[in-house]
């Protein structure tokens, strides 16, 4: 019986897990959905997913494929099928078949991110899951300068966490910027790829130097000294999300 490759887009509440990939102990977002797929099939199967989400980053739009021989489902059911079996903080928003080349991974093009930021003194306690409080509102218009220079083609070391296991440090990055969404602040920011904890330890380190009165030209200085102490602090998981994954349609439209 020839397998389908079923792509899937998936959202989850980062919060009850230990990132994305499975690991020897802890509940990971694709062991979950490994051992739904493995009682749907009775054996097990492997899914690939798009991103690494660390502990505690949640999701909207992180896309993941795998292959089944079950062809009693259609692939624009198989979402509703997996989320049968899945725990409440996982849900498959689609699903389809996609060319047998298809690697969530590897087809991707660009990975976005966005971050969200509260600026109160206190707030609703249910904002505190899923966005970082500050008590002191910024300098949008500096964050934006601050966050324009990372755009294009740079060395990340600065803002690489120590485990970061990359061979290459260098990356591209589309897009970097803030702006108001209802009560929150957004860091939005796309690229091909991140290091390891690199979007959390930048908005870490544009808050600090914003909220001590320095802008771009400090940013710059500390970005092309590749030296991770000159980083501020890592900016928590909890207010991070993996919005999106973007492909080439034209080769897979699915």
């Amino acid at each position: 019986m020839q397998k389908r490759n079923i792509k899937v887009t998936v959202a989850y509440d980062g919060t009850d897990f230990s990132g994305w990939q499975v690991q020897k102990s802890g509940r990971t977002v694709q062991g979950v959905i490994e051992d739904a797929l493995k009682r749907m099939h009775g054996y097990s199967v492997r899914v690939q997913g798009a991103g690494r989400t660390d502990s505690g980053v949640h999701a909207s739009g992180q896309v993941a494929n795998f292959f089944t021989d079950l062809d009693s489902i259609p692939d624009i059911k198989f979402g509703d099928a997996m989320n049968s079996y899945l725990p409440e903080d996982i849900r498959v928003l689609r699903s389809c078949e996609v060319d047998d080349a298809f690697n969530a991974k590897t087809s991707a093009r660009m990975r976005i991110y966005k971050y969200y930021l509260y600026i109160a003194h206190a707030g609703m306690p249910y904002y505190s899951r899923y966005c970082w409080k500050i008590r002191r509102k910024p300098d949008i218009q500096n964050l934006n300068s601050m966050a324009a220079g990372l755009v294009g083609e740079h060395d990340f070391t600065t803002f690489g966490a120590a485990g970061d296991s990359s061979s290459s440090k260098v990356r591209l990055i589309y897009s970097a910027c803030f702006y108001p969404e209802g009560p929150f602040l957004i860091f939005r920011m796309a690229a091909s790829s991140f290091l390891w904890k690199m979007i959390r330890s930048l908005l870490g380190t544009l808050i600090e130097l914003d909220q001590n009165g320095f802008g771009k030209k400090e940013m710059e200085e500390y970005l092309e000294s590749r030296n991770r102490s000159r980083a501020g602090s890592t900016a928590p998981a909890r207010g991070l999300f993996l919005e999106r994954i973007v492909y080439d349609e034209a080769i897979f439209p699915c």
